[in-house]
């Protein structure tokens, strides 16, 4: 195959991949215990920010930049956030302020993961793109890491999608939507590399932003609602799981 087509297979069945791998691990746990494993998902989540994308964004970009992207990230998710809920609001009473309230939370943290896990996706095509410009063999190798390095965020995402009060289906559809921003990464590095490679560093720090607001601001208050020994142990087991998922991941497909 060409290299346009090798990067086009790769980005489109490296996305699927990770995505249905975590969609099908998250439905094998069973839908009980999907507000226990949010505690997974928060370490998913903050393990892949701090351990894998904030370093990439940091060894490429200048620091300074980086991390006032990242305070523009949260400051901006904060307001995107706000918008949602003024969606959801617009009268005094309402459900997400009632002390009653379903679990879910209307969406919330499911779109802003969408919108950071589309721009991290959109970096993966870049460095796909990359790689297969050098050599199809670095190119495989790369994508195979990329898939690796996915499917643990991804049974993060997708149990948030759950817990934001989306159908298993719908989850599963919106991952499977986000991850064609691999593809237009792909193509854009295919056709502009030089001009988009010095927005790989902004994007990633983009996409750290959200998962670190989502994991801090969204779902760790919910933990404190439970404050049991017991539960409040097997939380920080869980989170210690989610990072540490990341972490070997990462040693075993190396950096």
């Amino acid at each position: 195959m060409s290299t346009l087509s090798w990067i086009i297979v790769v980005s489109l069945a490296g996305g699927a991949l990770s995505v249905i791998a975590a969609a099908l691990v998250s439905i094998a746990l069973g839908a009980h215990r999907i507000s226990m494993l949010i505690s997974y998902a928060i370490g998913a989540l903050l393990g892949a920010a701090f351990l894998e994308i904030l370093p990439h964004a940091l060894e490429h970009g200048d620091t300074h930049r980086t991390a006032a992207t990242v305070l523009f990230g949260i400051l901006a998710f904060f307001v995107l956030e706000k918008l949602v809920l003024w969606r959801h609001c617009h009268h005094d009473h309402c459900e997400a302020h009632d002390a009653h309230a379903p679990a879910h939370d209307h969406g919330r943290s499911g779109l802003l993961i969408l919108v950071g896990d589309t721009f991290h996706n959109f970096v993966d095509g870049i460095l796909i793109a990359a790689a297969f410009l050098e050599n199809t063999e670095l190119g495989i190798v790369t994508a195979l890491a990329i898939i690796a390095h996915e499917i643990p965020q991804e049974v993060g995402d997708y149990l948030i999608l759950l817990h934001s009060g989306y159908s298993k289906v719908r989850a599963l559809a919106f991952n499977l939507l986000s991850s064609l921003a691999t593809l237009v990464g792909a193509m854009l590095a295919y056709f502009a590399l030089a001009e988009l490679t010095e927005w790989i560093p902004s994007l990633l720090a983009l996409g750290a932003a959200s998962m670190i607001y989502v994991a801090v601001a969204d779902l760790i208050p919910g933990l404190h609602k439970r404050t049991a020994l017991k539960e409040s142990v097997l939380q920080v087991l869980l989170i210690g799981s989610g990072i540490a998922s990341i972490a070997i991941v990462q040693a075993l497909v190396g950096e």
